[in-house]
This record gives structure tokens, C-alpha cells and sequence, in this order.
């Protein structure tokens, strides 16, 4: 079954230019350009306090810069209304708690309420639509039961199946696989991937460059200076790059037939260094 479909939006971009944005007038962001195409993946890698969740914050609407432009298909975002907004960007932040008791279903429809109106209940069409998108995520066995009951990790799962069913152009992910055992990881860097092949933008955060090198596109690396640069992921990554945003020694070499970059790092020192 292919994933469902992003919405007519193939030419929208979002564009970054001069961003800044500051927490109690420490500048943590400074002078972020950038260009999110549609049905491209983008990672975004940095240090624990880098501005990574920052960043997808602003360009989910969530938190205002201070300075710069932040525009969607060319217009800034007042000029939508809230509704076109989430036909626009989808978010799945790190964490969330459930405020009511719903059933994964229930949850995962919610997603469709762009499409439903501020009064509208939901109707077969949009449990169609949760159905396609939890399936889509492999957890066709979650659709009955409580989103409060499940695992964190489920519960991660179910958030993307949410996002997919409202159908934005862009899909925007904090840490997606952070609570994930190493199979769903794989599924879901998968799914990423899936996604930008059926016309989506895909933002994703990690700290593990592994992953940036394994879904490809392109890569964005906030640095400790709070500046940004960009690239195609296997031109950009470097052990060198990575000496600088981690602070520890990284390889990187080329494994199995098909040569997949991978990095990894080659020891631990007996003393607890790297």
C-alpha cells in the first residue's frame, strides 16, 4: 500500500534567510539560510544544545525568530490562516502526552481535522485515511487500543501515522526514532524515505549522523557558534565534521556491496576517553 498522498504543493518551498532567534539574549541561532524542497529528506544534525529543536520549532510556526525570513511557497507565515497552515506543515515533536483517552484510531483521525472543519465531526473518508496511515506505520495491531496505554515507543509511531493522515506538504520530525528499538528505527528511517519519494518534504533532527547517511538527501549541521552549514549528506559529512560537532574521534568508511557510508566510532579508551 503506498503512502498517502501529499497534497498538490509540488513547487512550494520554504525558505530561510538571516534567521536568528535568542533564549534570555543569548543568541542560539545566527544567520540560518536555507532551502526545504518538496519530496526531499533534510536531517538536521548538532551537539545536545545546538539549536536543532529550535530550528524545527520556527519553521513549524511554533516559536517566532528574531530576526530574518521565514517564508512558505514565497509569503510569510501570517498570511495563511491556521487550517492552510497544517496543509502545510506537520510536526511530531520528541514527546507527547496525551491529553485525553483515545483509541490509537481516534488519535490518528484527529490528523485529518484540516480537512474537517472547526465544527465537523470526522467521517468514513478520514477513518479511511487513519487506517491507510496506520498501516503504513506497521501497527495495524495498536488501531483499538488506548494511546495513553501504549509504549513510548508506540506511542512515537502513532504520532507519524497522525502526521501522515493530515496530508501536509511538509512533515517535520524531532528525534523520530529516540524511542525506538533498533527494527522500528530501521522502519521508520524507511518510511522517511517513502515519504519523500511520494512528494513530501521531510525534516528530520538526530543525533546520530549514521542515520543522515542512510536516509541521504540532503543535510543541515548546526555548528557550536550557532551558524549552519549544508550539503548532500555523503559530500558533507566528514570525520572531520563530526570531530567538531561531537568532540570524539569518528570513522567513516564504505560497507557491503552496494558501499553505504557508515560511521562509527572505533574504540573506547580503557580510561573513559574517546
Amino acid at each position: 500500500m503506498a503512502v498517502v498522498q501529499a497534497p498538490g504543493k509540488d513547487n512550494m518551498s520554504i525558505e530561510i534567510s538571516a534567521l536568528r532567534f535568542s533564549y534570555s539574549n543569548i543568541e542560539i541561532l545566527k544567520g540560518i539560510n536555507l532551502t526545504i524542497e518538496p519530496g526531499a529528506t533534510l536531517s538536521i544534525l548538532g551537539s545536545n544544545g545546538s539549536g536543532k529543536t529550535t530550528l524545527l520549532n520556527i519553521i513549524a510556526g511554533l516559536l517566532a525568530p528574531a530576526g530574518g525570513n521565514l517564508l512558505y511557497d514565497g509569503k510569510p507565515m501570517a498570511e495563511f490562516a491556521p487550517e492552510a497552515m497544517a496543509r502545510i506543515v506537520g510536526f511530531v515533536p520528541q514527546t507527547i502526552i496525551p491529553a485525553f483517552d483515545y483509541s490509537v484510531l481516534e488519535y490518528v483521525v484527529t490528523g485529518c481535522a484540516p480537512y474537517i472543519g472547526t465544527f465537523g465531526r470526522p467521517k468514513s473518508v478520514h477513518y479511511d485515511i487513519a487506517m491507510e496511515a496506520i498501516f503504513e506505520m506497521g501497527i495495524s495491531h495498536l488501531a483499538n487500543k488506548s494511546y495513553r496505554l501504549i509504549s513510548g515507543g508506540e506511542r512515537q509511531q502513532v504520532s507519524i501515522a497522525r502526521v501522515i493522515a493530515q496530508k501536509p506538504a511538509y512533515i517535520l520530525l524531532d528525534e523520530p526514532t529516540s524511542h525506538l528499538d533498533y527494527g522500528n528505527q530501521a522502519r521508520t528511517l524507511n518510511t522517511i524515505k517513502k515519504l519523500a519519494n511520494d512528494g513530501y518534504g521531510v525534516v528530520f533532527t538526530t543525533h546520530n549522523p549514521d542515520q543522515a547517511l542512510l536516509v541521504g538527501g540532503k543535510c543541515a549541521v548546526l555548528g557550536r557558534d550557532g551558524r549552519l552549514a549544508s550539503g548532500g549528506s555523503l559530500e558533507l559529512i566528514s570525520k572531520e565534521l563530526l570531530a567538531s560537532i561531537y568532540n570524539i574521534n569518528v570513522d567513516i568508511a564504505r560497507f557491503g556491496d552496494k558501499g553505504r557510508q557508515v560511521c562509527f566510532i572505533p574504540q573506547l579508551d580503557d580510561d573513559g576517553g574517546l
